[in-house]
């Protein structure tokens, strides 16, 4: 059995989708949706950059679906590749919204939609400068949730991402995340400070909270043609009504993904397809396992070896 992952945000880069973009009408379709929903050229941005400007939160979330929507379609329009027989649809944080539209839970403009809304309102939630995050590597996450809470009463962090095995990333104000890497570097575990302007997926993104709340609850969900795993619980997501208040939780909310893996795994999934540009997830996959089979797609070639 298999299951299809969508990336997150980190995986951008100029020129992504851009063999697709050339060679099918139906991607060059879906990015004048893209234009003419947003009322800019994201085509433009992802095509040709600037790469600060694709990087900045607001862009990158929908930019990253609109290439993940787009592979998607082409291996199963221009291909008939039956990905509907996956036993789960997941994905890292933004991926989330990819894995859901993609399963037919929204459709293609909502979703982008919704993206642009949630990126600006993810980096606007806190003021520049005064938040971010820290990727610790190769400790447990019951070690760090320890040095949480010995230190709660001097600082205030929170575990944004569960990624794999020795693989953790921190959120928080600037200020603790500077006394949390000093008490880190103290027990001798390895960290490094990311290039991001906002503490994504913690308590610090209540606005975004608020926001996403009001504008999730504007839109009616569909019910989809494959399951969902939640990157709250980890877990298969039983309906629609549910699907809508874990999108909300997950602003503030870890992402779960080691957790979510191994639930796939013992949910008989043995082969992993990420859709969408750079190979991050194969590589946290690798890490949670060495038993499962990893496809990752994101170009033609890719495609026409893909066996399922």
């Amino acid at each position: 059995m298999f299951s299809v992952i969508f990336p997150g945000q980190g995986s951008q880069m100029v020129g992504m989708g851009k063999e697709f973009y050339d060679k099918f009408d139906l991607v060059k379709k879906l990015f004048k949706e893209a234009d003419d929903t947003l009322n800019f050229s994201m085509s433009k941005l992802i095509l040709e950059g600037p790469k600060e400007e694709l990087d900045l939160t607001a862009n990158t979330q929908p930019a990253i679906f609109l290439i993940s929507y787009s592979i998607y379609n082409v291996i199963r329009k221009e291909f008939n590749i039956d990905l509907s027989k996956a036993k789960y649809f997941a994905g890292h944080s933004l991926g989330e919204y990819s894995a859901l539209s993609c399963a037919g839970y929204l459709n293609f403009s909502e979703t982008i939609k919704i993206l642009r809304i949630r990126g600006d309102a993810m980096q606007n939630s806190v003021p520049k400068g005064q938040g971010g995050m820290v990727a610790v590597l190769g400790s447990k996450v019951e070690i760090i949730e320890k040095i949480l809470k010995d230190n709660e009463q001097n600082l205030s962090a929170q575990i944004a991402n569960d990624n794999s095995e020795g693989q953790i990333v921190l959120s928080g104000k600037t200020d603790d995340l500077d006394k949390l890497i000093f008490i880190l570097k103290k027990n001798s575990i390895k960290n490094i400070k990311l290039p991001v302007s906002a503490p994504f997926h913690s308590n610090l993104m209540n606005k975004a909270t608020n926001i996403m709340n009001d504008e999730l609850n504007k839109l009616n969900f569909n019910v989809g043609e494959n399951k969902l795993i939640s990157n709250v619980t980890a877990n298969e997501i039983s309906n629609t009504t549910e699907l809508k208040e874990l999108l909300i939780k997950q602003i503030e909310n870890r992402v779960r993904w080691r957790e979510s893996v191994i639930n796939m795994i013992n949910s008989d999934v043995n082969h992993f397809i990420e859709i969408g540009p750079g190979k991050v997830l194969s590589g946290l996959v690798k890490r949670i396992s060495k038993e499962v089979k990893i496809d990752t797609i994101n170009n033609q070639e890719n495609i026409e070896s893909l066996e399922i």
